[in-house]
């Protein structure tokens, strides 16, 4: 039986176990869900003792609705992921923008470095909330 990696982190949320009182966790693909998402909602310079981390998507989100915004977005996202989440390959990453809706489409492919399970595919809307 082959031996992998297992990640466990705690839930956003920080919902308690009705039972037992402890704070709730995630576990392996949850996590790096949960990790993804807090990567691109934080922008750069946000967290006090670690400026670097973040993204620049919100800004982006606010130019105009083209092909070369989307391109910008790619971007941004793949250097974030590459350099805050070591867990992850990044296998695909489209951006397109979504004219009716006024957004981008993204479609994120990515397996977990050190497992052997299948990718997982996450696609999301961006638009701007301002």
């Amino acid at each position: 039986m082959p031996q992998f990696q297992t990640f466990k982190d705690l839930n956003v949320t920080f919902k308690s176990h009705p039972i037992t009182g402890d704070l709730l966790s995630v576990k392996d693909e949850t996590s790096i869900k949960q990790s993804i998402v807090n990567l691109l909602l934080t922008n750069r310079g946000e967290r006090l003792f670690n400026p670097d981390l973040g993204c620049g998507i919100v800004g982006l989100l606010f130019e105009p609705l083209d092909y070369g915004v989307a391109s910008l977005l790619n971007s941004e996202i793949t250097n974030v992921l590459s350099e805050y989440e070591p867990r992850i390959n990044i296998l695909s990453l489209n951006v397109l923008p979504n004219f009716d809706q006024n957004g981008f489409d993204v479609g994120l492919e990515f397996e977990i470095i050190g497992r052997e399970d299948v990718p997982i595919n996450v696609e999301f809307f961006l638009e701007r909330t301002r």
